[in-house]
């Protein structure tokens, strides 16, 4: 079924086409659309199709009219990417779904130092052809390059490829990749972000044992903050440092900044919605999850383990179990939704289900215990973290 449109500009930037002759160039065509996605996102007057959704296109031949039924939007940005002894073409163009209509096209020849000023240039016109206007916030947002290091961002592009991949090996390249990038600039917000979130990541699927990864995840997100405080990502990752601490009023606060800064933010949404059941609301976090699945509407699987959560905590157990069920079958390797399982089938007497998911997510993680699960549990409410530690328990875990 076609989705409705939405009451503003809605629009979705497809994957723009590496033409660079070389598939080690994916990345940086890949993170050229995410900056331009990331950055349209953050106008109030728009409605923008997450990354993930509009990545689901990459590598097909489009039709434009089925990807606005799908995505339930009226415009798509489509393009390609040559990049070459330090030279970079850009090809963009917009069209009106609806009609098959070209609302503007463009080529661009410039010197890859150029590529910030190119972005904002770029941002610039498709809003303009939209009619949107920019508050004087958004404005000067707009004229904020990330970096003055090209080649910074260089690595920061390439970490975020190898963060998408989901595998303990990849983050670690990743970490790589963000450090070299801090090492070229001190002062890279997102990188700094980026770098917090590997360590709090990696510390809270126990990846990591090291106590200290905690802390030094909340320090790298406090400085990212600190050095950029109108960067989304920051405030989100200093939320959920925040909440790993225990103090949930000022998680809570830093989540609703970064999706204030960023209103079409998909994955914005959800996590302040996992914040939000940490916190015991999970009836808001529903409503914030279902708003994240309508911005990303071709991947919503990877935001059902929060709804399972938000679901097992209301006592809505069958819901609860269809939903992290549904992650596990994409993502089998997250040990998250199988403890929220091993809760819901200890409550319900299921003590072989229970046993079996503890089985899996010691196959996963053959470090995790009991006490390093105590250690990570984060709800507000003693009782529900006394729930958790029990179910685990009593289903294996030691």
């Amino acid at each position: 079924m076609a989705l409705p449109l939405p009451d503003k500009p809605s629009i979705v930037v497809l994957p723009f086409v590496n033409l660079s002759g070389n598939s080690e160039q994916e990345y940086f065509s890949a993170g050229l659309t995410e900056d331009l996605t990331t950055d349209l996102s953050k106008v109030s007057g728009l409605f923008v199709i997450a990354r993930n959704s509009a990545f689901t296109y990459k590598g097909k031949t489009v039709d434009v009219g089925e990807v606005s039924r799908k995505l339930g939007v009226r415009y798509v940005l489509e393009g390609s990417v040559r990049r070459a002894d330090g030279q970079v073409r850009i090809n963009a163009q917009l069209v009106d779904a609806t009609t098959g209509g070209h609302l503007w096209s463009e080529r661009y020849d410039r010197p890859l130092k150029e590529i910030f000023a190119l972005q904002d240039e770029i941002r610039r016109k498709i809003v303009t052809a939209l009619k949107v206007k920019l508050t004087q916030e958004e404005q000067e947002r707009f004229q904020r390059a990330p970096t003055g290091n090209l080649e910074a961002y260089d690595y920061y592009l390439r970490g975020v490829e190898y963060v998408s991949r989901l595998t303990k090996e990849a983050h670690t390249q990743a970490r790589q990749m963000y450090e070299k990038a801090l090492e070229l600039d001190s002062r890279y917000a997102a990188a700094y972000a980026a770098l917090s979130r590997i360590y709090w990541w990696e510390w809270a699927v126990q990846w990591s044992t090291d106590s200290q990864s905690l802390e030094r995840a909340f320090e790298l997100a406090q400085r990212a903050v600190a050095l950029d405080g109108s960067l989304p990502y920051a405030h989100l990752v200093l939320g959920h440092a925040y909440q790993s601490k225990g103090r949930h009023e000022q998680a809570i606060a830093e989540a609703r900044q970064a999706v204030a800064l960023n209103p079409n933010w998909a994955q914005g949404y959800a996590e302040l919605g996992q914040i939000l059941n940490l916190a015991g609301q999970p009836e808001e976090a529903i409503g914030l999850i279902e708003k994240a699945m309508r911005l990303d509407p071709q991947n919503t699987v990877g935001f059902y383990s929060f709804l399972g959560r938000a679901y097992r905590m209301i006592g809505r157990h069958d819901e609860a179990i269809a939903a992290l069920k549904k992650v596990l079958s994409f993502y089998p390797n997250l040990p998250g939704p199988r403890a929220e399982l091993v809760v819901i089938y200890s409550e319900l007497g299921q003590e072989a289900e229970a046993r079996a998911e503890v089985a899996e997510i010691l196959r996963i993680s053959p470090n995790s215990s009991l006490e390093g699960w105590r250690q990570r549990q984060f709800f507000r409410d003693p009782a529900q973290n006394e729930r958790y530690l029990d179910a685990l328990h009593k289903a294996g875990l030691k």
